[in-house]
């Protein structure tokens, strides 16, 4: 049976979907459901995340508190393993899933979980067949899209991205807490981006 905390995150999830409106607009909270076991599994990532004081802010967003808690018991993913992305990236970027592979829940109308990153760290340009939605629940990052002016997005703002789009991220002086969610064709794991877009 798994912990509690992923029963009362999947509430804080479904709430977030009725107050912000551009999460509704991108897909409806899924209506089928299916728990799933959690294999807990921990990275340096998610011990950063967990002690950052940035994210011990009472005004934090109630999904992005709910994360922070469920973070001890999550099944922290390692999506980029084997890549040339580099051990600080593998070290320091965090994700792991609410509502997909490694998550509480099963779901085949969307995928959702939560990505951190502290101050200063780069994702690289990356791509998958999924389309997007970053919303920002604490801090703050830039987000880049090919095509597309770059966003210094805050807490309450998104980044969509469309199939294949690649797309790129950075943090400066803030970390940045997000919910991420996929639709369609989200069957497939990012990929890293291999031509250099900023140099288009």
């Amino acid at each position: 049976m798994n912990h509690p905390v992923f029963a009362e995150l999947i509430e804080a999830a479904r709430d977030a979907h009725k107050r912000l409106p551009q999460l509704a607009a991108f897909c409806d909270f899924p209506d089928d459901l299916t728990e799933a076991p959690v294999v807990q599994r921990h990275f340096p990532c998610a011990q950063l995340m967990e002690a950052d004081p940035v994210l011990h802010d009472p005004a934090m967003d109630p999904l992005a508190k709910a994360f922070l808690a469920g973070s001890p018991h999550a099944h922290w993913r390692d999506t980029y393993a084997g890549t040339d992305i580099g051990q600080d990236f593998m070290d320091r970027f965090g994700c792991y899933c609410l509502i997909g592979p490694g998550g509480a829940y099963r779901s085949k109308q969307m995928l959702g979980f939560v990505v951190y990153m502290p101050a200063k760290l780069w994702y690289p340009w990356h791509h998958h067949p999924a389309e997007e939605l970053y919303t920002v629940l604490h801090g703050e990052a830039e987000f880049l899209r090919e095509g597309e002016p770059s966003e210094t997005l805050q807490a309450g703002e998104s980044s969509f991205h469309a199939s294949n789009q690649p797309h790129a991220m950075e943090t400066h002086d803030h970390p940045v807490v997000a919910y991420v969610i996929w639709r369609n064709r989200f069957e497939t794991d990012p990929a890293l981006t291999e031509r250099d877009i900023a140099a288009q």
